[in-house]
């Protein structure tokens, strides 16, 4: 037992960030010699990079990637080690896959205030570790990484520019794009914009505010509105003006029955369990769904439009990751938990449970039978299996978002029907 406790308090010194004497780095490595999994040899990678040996740490994380590919951790280790050896670009590529695989993970959160504190991004920082806390008020890890931002010397407040609230942000919006004479509408959380081809285009109002939040550059709020509503003006409907065909950049979504109610005019079919089928086009900025309009211009069908864009969400079926629902909130768990998330963060997890490569996945993952959905929240989709009682009351006790789709839903081999409906008022 002595021997045991000896190595957790080994373990708990790397996990703070503390620089190991040659005793105790000797005791982790002979440890994780005789260990099959990744977490051990892991903590001696950690350890020495704590130690600031991060090339002797890289060879390490590097063999770690190659045996053990989809493990998170692993993954994170090797980009802390990057960081350490400031090769900022390589690491950053890492994180994006990390944040695909787990979007709204405290550790993905925690290695991307790193690499913002290494760019002096303030604000950035601030913000990854607020939100790494909000999730786990006694991450010692984060609250370290909290007392290194309010201790550097990077630039002063002043420097970086502040983000404006959502509200101020619209209204900002509003008023460049009329004084652009770009003619638009709002309607509900999306914005109608007359494009440029002379169709009319929906932009998701979330997207460009969050954009606005990301925005690396230090414009103010007047000078970013202003460039914002000469691209928005300059929208073409998707079908022109690009070197990628419309029908690979095509992606379905599904939205509750009422959506067509409020994205008059985008083009839409009936879906499974009462659900609609929508269609919008890959875009790094904004969120844009098919309009009708352009459809008919472009001699395209329903029919062919459908087609394609299931086949491109075929091709790209995203990771299973199992969580844990806490108080109406969702955490990664580090074990089975009987609730899993469709974790692409990209808006159309809930379309890819309808897809042969995504059930494969779940099959794999989860198990074979008739699983639970819900469609509560819209960047993920969240399964558990039908003979899982337990869990899946814990999905219909979940609070969908604003976005959202309420209810519980059973996807079988013959595909997705609503299993129970919400009490209505």
């Amino acid at each position: 037992m002595s021997s045991f406790l000896e190595l957790e308090r080994v373990r708990r010194k790397v996990e703070a960030g503390e620089v190991l004497s040659d005793a105790e780095l000797e005791l982790l490595r002979a440890r994780a010699r005789g260990d099959a999994g990744p977490a051990l040899r892991l903590a001696v990678a950690h350890a020495l990079s704590n130690a600031g040996a991060d090339r002797e740490a890289l060879p390490l994380v590097e063999a770690l990637r190659r045996e053990f590919p989809q493990d998170l951790p692993v993954l994170l280790g090797h980009t802390r080690v990057l960081l350490g050896l400031e090769r900022h670009g390589e690491a950053e590529a890492l994180l994006h896959e990390a944040q695909a695989r787990s979007p709204g993970d405290p550790e993905v959160l925690k290695v991307l205030a790193v690499l913002a504190l290494r760019r002096g991004e303030v604000a950035r920082v601030r913000g990854y570790v607020e939100d790494a806390l909000a999730r786990d008020p006694f991450d010692a890890e984060a609250r370290l990484l909290k007392e290194e931002l309010e201790a550097a010397e990077l630039p002063a407040p002043a420097v970086a520019r502040e983000r404006a609230p959502r509200a101020e942000f619209l209204a900002a919006l509003t008023g460049a794009l009329g004084r652009a004479r770009v003619t638009f509408r709002r309607q509900g959380k999306d914005l109608l914009v007359r494009l440029a081809s002379g169709g009319v285009g929906r932009v998701d109002v979330g997207s460009l505010y969050a954009a606005y939040l990301e925005a690396p550059e230090a414009r103010e709020l007047q000078a970013y509105v202003e460039a914002l509503a000469a691209r928005l003006g300059g929208l073409s409907s998707g079908l022109e003006g690009t070197d990628a065909p419309l029908e690979t950049r095509l992606r379905p979504v599904l939205r509750p029955a009422d959506f067509g109610e409020r994205a008059v005019g985008a083009v839409h079919r009936e879906g499974p369990a009462g659900l609609e089928v929508f269609y919008v086009l890959e875009d790094a900025e904004f969120v844009r769904y098919l309009p009708e309009s352009a459809l008919r211009a472009a001699g395209l069908t329903l029919e062919t439009v459908d087609a394609a864009a299931w086949r491109n969400l075929e091709a790209s079926p995203a990771p299973v990751r199992p969580v844990l629902v806490e108080e109406g909130d969702l955490r990664l768990a580090e074990a089975r938990s009987g609730v899993w998330a469709v974790a692409g963060g990209d808006g159309h997890d809930g379309a890819r449970l309808l897809t042969v490569a995504q059930r494969r996945v779940l099959v794999e993952e989860v198990g074979e039978g008739d699983w639970c959905v819900s469609l509560g929240r819209r960047e993920v989709a969240l399964v558990a299996r039908a003979s899982d009682a337990e869990a899946c009351g814990a999905l219909a006790r979940l609070e969908p978002t604003s976005k959202g789709i309420p209810g519980v839903f059973r996807l079988t081999a013959e595909g997705l029907v609503r299993a129970w409906e919400p009490p209505r008022d």
